[in-house]
């Protein structure tokens, strides 16, 4: 039987996400500016140009999350099929590619003159590292709020994990160097190791192991593991906004600027991953969560592929924040969208 991916009612952290997270800037910022020494000694904490710190906190966050992925549901692809299809179209064949082409237009053309000349490959950079890769994490919580299929958004974020550990570092470097970027590939592949497979064979494991005594073991665990999934979130956060805060306070319109493509490629992707849906005849509760699994990104690796590649202070790495900085609201108010747009979802001929 098919394990349950979404809780059935949303904690604190959930209900109040957007704040936590504006804490967290807040906060990043201000220690970041008073101890600044600290967040130096962090950022050299490394091992071949992957950030330990950065690399044992998103560990934290997102095995538990993975925990929750079973793989067995794949088989239950054939009976939302449509749906399926639409996702990994938009996440594969369209998000890393419209994310590039926007990149160009804004960064490279049209915002140009209001940018740091030194930086507009690495923000570019940065925007597709963002896009490569289709969220794992926050997905259930999306899911949950739209009342999506549980079985649709488990099997879809277990296929989508899978096709990551091999088509994450390609895709990055085809774009990359389309964008005419070095691509270190030993630091890449390296990423995609640390911050898929290995974080993915652990989580795995642990579930095969909880599940030898039953569900029940599995759901308690999960639920023991949540505060210190939060916690490791909000330090991640912390420490990301700590290394930017610099950049944040002294380059407000550089934030702005690159907000503006990042936050046209998600309401792109989702407004194309529903219609899609809407088109072929899919139910709305696999709809919901194929438009919000489609426009959300794995935030967590592409900021930590973007520190490891590129550096704390990078334009890539300011570019991920950007959009750990964006993604929430945003996606909350496409979850206002889904939800509203029911009636008129359900009305199609």
């Amino acid at each position: 039987m098919v394990q349950k991916a979404v809780p059935t009612r949303l904690g604190i952290f959930e209900r109040w996400l957007s704040l936590w997270v504006a804490l967290c800037i807040v906060a990043g910022i201000v220690l970041g500016r008073v101890a600044p020494n600290a967040f130096h000694a962090l950022g050299g904490f490394e091992l071949a140009h992957i950030n330990l710190a950065v690399g044992v906190l998103i560990w934290i966050m997102i095995v538990p999350m993975l925990m929750r992925v079973d793989f067995g549901a794949l088989g239950t692809v054939r009976q939302h099929w449509r749906g399926m299809g639409v996702t990994l179209f938009v996440n594969w064949a369209v998000k890393p590619f419209s994310m590039a082409l926007l990149g160009w237009i804004f960064v490279r053309h049209l915002f140009a003159a209001w940018l740091p000349a030194a930086q507009l490959d690495s923000y570019i950079a940065g925007l597709i590292l963002l896009a490569a890769a289709p969220c794992t994490a926050m997905v259930f919580v999306w899911s949950q709020l739209v009342r999506g299929e549980a079985h649709f958004t488990l099997t879809q974020v277990a296929l989508n994990d899978s096709i990551m550990v091999f088509g994450f570092a390609p895709i990055v470097a085809l774009l990359l160097g389309v964008a005419a970027i070095h691509v270190p590939w030993t630091t890449l592949l390296l990423s995609v190791l640390l911050y898929i497979v290995v974080p993915l064979a652990i989580a795995q494991a642990l579930r095969k192991h909880l599940l030898r005594r039953g569900a029940a073991a599995l759901d308690a665990a999960l639920k023991r593991a949540q505060p210190w999934t939060l916690v490791a979130l909000l330090a991640t956060l912390v420490l990301l906004f700590g290394f930017q805060g610099e950049a944040i306070l002294h380059q407000p319109l550089v934030i702005v600027l690159l907000a503006v493509p990042i936050t046209l490629q998600v309401l792109f992707n989702a407004g194309l991953a529903y219609g899609l849906n809407r088109w072929l005849g899919e139910a709305h509760c696999v709809a919901g969560p194929s438009a919000l699994i489609g426009a959300s990104n794995f935030f967590e690796l592409a900021v930590a592929t973007a520190i490891s590649l590129f550096g704390f202070t990078s334009g890539a790495a300011l570019a991920t924040v950007v959009g750990v900085l964006i993604e929430v609201p945003v996606m909350l108010g496409l979850v206002e969208v889904v939800n509203r747009s029911r009636g008129w979802y359900e009305a199609r001929a």
